[in-house]
């Protein structure tokens, strides 16, 4: 018999996640899987649109969140074979390649030989170098 601060219910009780979490499997529930994580959007939409969308949930048995994660994964499947995005996300990857290129120059101008001093094949000047000279 359930205790006055636990009511009786039919549905099962689900521990409560952190947002954004799935909980993953353990070995006595079944095989590991991978841990998700999810991001909240909020979208503005008409009333009506909201109306069509959740009697559309109701018809096929799923919720309103159901149906718009199905609209958002339609769209990236349609956007990965639009030319023009593909043509513009090469673009972004060849810009994202040059710029960690030079940050990777960097770095090891940092931490080693200096940038300038290793693209030109120079010896980095240092304090024995300098005197030398003088």
């Amino acid at each position: 018999m359930p205790s006055p601060e636990q009511p009786q219910t039919s549905e099962p009780q689900i521990p409560q996640q952190p947002e954004g979490q799935v909980p993953t499997a353990d070995a006595a529930n079944g095989p590991e899987q991978a841990e998700q994580h999810f991001k909240t959007v909020a979208v503005r939409v008409h009333e009506d649109v909201h109306a069509q969308l959740s009697f559309i949930a109701q018809l096929s048995g799923s919720n309103l969140s159901e149906q718009i994660r199905r609209a958002i994964g339609d769209r990236i499947t349609a956007a990965q074979s639009d030319p023009e995005l593909i043509a513009r996300a090469e673009a972004a990857s060849k810009q994202i390649e040059r710029e960690a290129a030079a940050r990777t120059a960097a770095i090891a101008g940092f931490i080693g030989k200096p940038a300038t001093a290793a693209a030109a094949g120079r010896q980095p000047r240092t304090a024995k170098t300098t005197r030398q000279r003088n």
